[in-house]
This record gives C-alpha cells, sequence and structure tokens, in this order.
C-alpha cells in the first residue's frame, strides 16, 4: 500500500520539479538575453563617441568633440622623427586645445582627404569603462571611456603616428 501513494506523490514531485526548473531556465535565458542587448546597445555608444571624436578633428566640429571628450582630458601622443627616425614625445593635448584645434580645421577649410581613415575598433567594454583604438590619418590612438548617467566619454587618449605607409 505504501508504494500506491509514494508513486503518485513522486510523480506530482517531479512534475513540479520540471516545471520550476523550466521558469528558473526562462528566468536565466531572459537575463542572458537582456544583458547581451544592453552590451550591445553599450558597444554602439562608445563606437558613436570614438566616431564624435575623429569626425571632430576631421571636420572642424567643436559639438562632435564636446559630445565625446571629458573637459578633464588627458590625451599624450608620440611623433616619428623623419631625421632620427625615432618616436619622440609630442605634447600632450587638453579638453581646450582639441577644440581649438578643430575650430583650426574649420577655419582653415583644412579638412584631411575623402579617403582619409576613419576605424574604430571597440577593444572591450565593461560596465563603467571601456577600451577602444581608432585609426585615423594622423596615426592610431588607444581612448579610455567611461560611462556616466548612460553616456560614454573619452577620458584619456595616447597615440601614435603617422601610419606606416
Amino acid at each position: 500500500m505504501n508504494g500506491f501513494y509514494i508513486n503518485p506523490l513522486n510523480r506530482i514531485l517531479k512534475v513540479q520539479i520540471r516545471e520550476n526548473m523550466k521558469k528558473i531556465l526562462s528566468i536565466i535565458l531572459l537575463c542572458f538575453i537582456t544583458k547581451l542587448a544592453i552590451a550591445q546597445d553599450d558597444k554602439q555608444k562608445v563606437e558613436r563617441a570614438c566616431l564624435n571624436y575623429i569626425e571632430g578633428f576631421y571636420e572642424g566640429d567643436t559639438t562632435k568633440l564636446i559630445a565625446s571628450l571629458k573637459p578633464t582630458l588627458y590625451k599624450i601622443g608620440f611623433w616619428k622623427n623623419e631625421q632620427s627616425d625615432k618616436y619622440e614625445f609630442s605634447g600632450q593635448m587638453t579638453y581646450r586645445k582639441a577644440l581649438d584645434y578643430a575650430k583650426g580645421v574649420q577655419e582653415k577649410k583644412n579638412f584631411p582627404k575623402a579617403d582619409a581613415p576613419k576605424k574604430v575598433e571597440v577593444i572591450d567594454v565593461m560596465n563603467a569603462i571601456a577600451v577602444a583604438k581608432v585609426s585615423a590619418w594622423w596615426g592610431f590612438d588607444y581612448l579610455l571611456l567611461s560611462k556616466l548617467d548612460d553616456k560614454w566619454m573619452i577620458e584619456e587618449v595616447i597615440w601614435e603616428g603617422p601610419p606606416q605607409k
């Protein structure tokens, strides 16, 4: 008799466990899909900040630079000396200098050629920080970005140029 009562109870428990597992797996899958969607959205926002950076310099568009650069920007670079064939420290560009540079491009109509490189590679996007590499007419920049209030901004840049031919 005991077996008669245990078997139906076991079946009921197995069904309940199966149903609960389906619910748990559905919740996990939903969380995973949501995280992927947020990560993809963040990656696109990082790419946009990087494109604003390049286009700001290319087009002399200070609005794009303001949208992508932190006012505390720290940008340094190395330029190849043609006489010594060595890369030398080129100095620091502040936020103010970046905006002034863009204004000069606009005023002098000193735009790069139409086929100038403009490539963005997002290397890593985390919760609040990201790393990207951009290729431009002047060379290659590695950008460190941070996220504040769902907006990605460039904090630091280190660059080297010109690109090898």
